[in-house]
């Protein structure tokens, strides 16, 4: 055998290697596959084309606000669908709205500020040039614990700052779209956003996983009651207000529409497909198209990464010692012998793999 098949084998082996653990997800979630494929930066882009096969969201908008909107993903959908369709791009407005920092996009304005401040809705109506937004969407949603009943409680307090900013930047007849938790209490978030709005939809797309309580509320015809005044005030801290400060009426639990959008005959999202979709197209593995360029996480890293983390003064015991010593002591060893298994170097159980741990378990 040459050497230059023996280098090429070696090749081949370290790219099935390294592509080994990338590519198990592109087919564990064939939508996260798609949408690098296809230029997306998110998932999360099919579910507002979905959505807006079934409600036709962006029929005659000129205006449109994203909030929560990294990493950009539906404002990217936005882009494309009014930007590219409208002959006079130029009189289409986007605004995006988040908390952090979110690369460029063309034809994208960008905010970063705080939706609950009144200075963030100051700044989208300035952007519009004093005119009000035609379409809201918000695809936001809490780092969630596992603790349903905390997270559908956080994600419905997100929600209701959304509609407390869109109440002052949404012109009447507007639309709003924002993610909603199904939980026991949601019939009373769509009690709330129906004072707001005549025509509200809890709709689910096919590209949003069925073992998910996510679902989305579209919220059409925007009309407010008479005399309502927008305001950024927060009950849940200030407690300024006056007995009577709600004059809101309505009934406080409704069951509204379930609509289910996206083709049938299209992907499941809940399903594994095999890597080559196109048997006369090769696979192959597409990076993601934006990372984040300023996440939460990236000092932890960097210090894991240099060895700078915190650590214990106390000495750290492997798995493989642990299991020795009590190996030896079900067994009643001698007294050498345990000394001798205590005074074997102990590796960090982090960087163990399982032939070594196997070793010491022998030994």
């Amino acid at each position: 055998m040459s050497i230059d098949k023996v280098i090429s084998d070696i090749r081949i082996c370290r790219s099935l290697w390294e592509n080994m653990g990338r590519s198990s997800k592109d087919k564990r979630d064939i939508y996260y596959r798609l949408a690098k494929e296809e230029g997306w930066r998110a998932r999360s882009a099919f579910k507002l084309l979905q959505l807006d096969e079934e409600f036709n969201l962006f029929k005659g908008v000129r205006r449109a606000v994203d909030l929560c909107a990294a990493p950009g993903s539906w404002s990217q959908v936005l882009s494309r669908k009014l930007r590219g369709t409208e002959e006079n791009s130029e009189d289409v407005k986007i605004v995006a709205v988040d908390l952090q920092a979110m690369a460029p996009l063309p034809g994208v304005t960008q905010i970063q500020g705080d939706i609950t401040k009144i200075t963030t809705a100051q700044e989208i109506i300035k952007h519009f040039e004093g005119q009000p937004a035609d379409l809201v969407v918000c695809d936001g949603a809490p780092d969630v614990t596992g603790l349903h009943d905390v997270d559908e409680y956080i994600q419905a307090q997100l929600l209701l700052a959304a509609l407390n900013i869109t109440t002052h930047v949404l012109k009447p007849g507007g639309t709003f779209v924002a993610k909603i938790f199904r939980g026991k209490d949601v019939t009373l978030l769509y009690s709330q956003l129906k004072v707001f709005f005549s025509g509200v939809t809890c709709a689910k797309p096919r590209s949003s996983r069925n073992s998910s309580i996510e679902a989305f509320v579209v919220c059409e015809n925007y009309s407010p009651p008479e005399g309502y005044i927008p305001n950024m005030s927060n009950p849940l801290l200030d407690h300024s207000y006056d007995v009577d400060f709600n004059q809101l009426e309505g009934p406080n639990r409704i069951i509204v529409p379930f609509l289910a959008c996206g083709d049938l005959s299209a992907f499941d999202s809940d399903r594994t497909y095999p890597l080559q979709l196109d048997p006369s197209k090769e696979y192959r593995y597409t990076p993601p198209i934006q990372p984040p360029i300023r996440p939460p996480y990236q000092q932890a890293c960097h210090l894991r990464k240099n060895n700078l983390l915190s650590k214990e003064d106390s000495p750290t015991v492997s798995f493989g010692g642990a299991f020795s010593a009590l190996h030896l002591s079900a067994n009643q060893e001698s007294d050498t012998a345990a000394a001798a298994a205590a005074a074997a170097p102990q590796l960090d159980s982090c960087e163990m793999n399982e032939e070594e741990a196997a070793e010491q378990e022998v030994q």
